[in-house]
């Protein structure tokens, strides 16, 4: 059966479709939710980005370099250098940071302290630092700030009778 659209002299036809014919939605056999599938997606999300985002912040070298000079301001080579902290009241815990080195031809003693400090802390240490050779020696102290090289220079001078 046609009928007739519209009234004026244009003639457009259509066709009357029974609505028992045309498809319905077919049924979901475990239809997941909009708001189930964007939640397991968040969660999916956050979880990945919590596993790569943590891994691109490594953590760089707690270094400490000492140079020993002599009082005409000469390297001076193999003098016992050693760093420890002197904290009050006394701790238990204080002998861990202590670290003891000969100098280089160059008079530098280098210290590592990456294993001592870990990322989010809050500041590191204030170290004291000791150093003889034969009759002299000098004393200074050094803060080390986390995940950088820390360098202090001593000039030595001889003991005191």
């Amino acid at each position: 059966m046609a009928r007739c659209c519209f009234p004026d002299r244009r003639r457009l036809l259509t066709f009357d479709i029974l609505p028992k014919v045309l498809p319905t939605k077919a049924p979901k056999s475990n239809p997941m939710t909009t708001i189930t599938f964007r939640s397991v997606l968040t969660s999916a999300l956050m979880v990945a980005l919590l596993a790569f985002g943590s891994a691109c912040n490594k953590e760089k070298p707690t270094t400490v370099i000492i140079t020993v000079k002599d009082a005409s301001g000469e390297p001076v080579p193999e003098a016992y250098v050693r760093l420890f902290a002197n904290p009050i009241p006394a701790q238990d815990d204080a002998s861990r940071l202590m670290k003891e080195a000969m100098t280089t031809g160059d008079g530098k003693a280098e210290f590592d302290y990456t294993s001592f400090y870990e990322q989010g802390q809050a500041g590191f240490a204030v170290l004291d630092i000791l150093t003889f050779k034969d009759s002299t020696y000098a004393e200074g102290i050094i803060k080390v700030l986390e995940e950088e090289t820390n360098e202090q220079t001593l000039i030595m001078e001889p003991i005191p009778d």
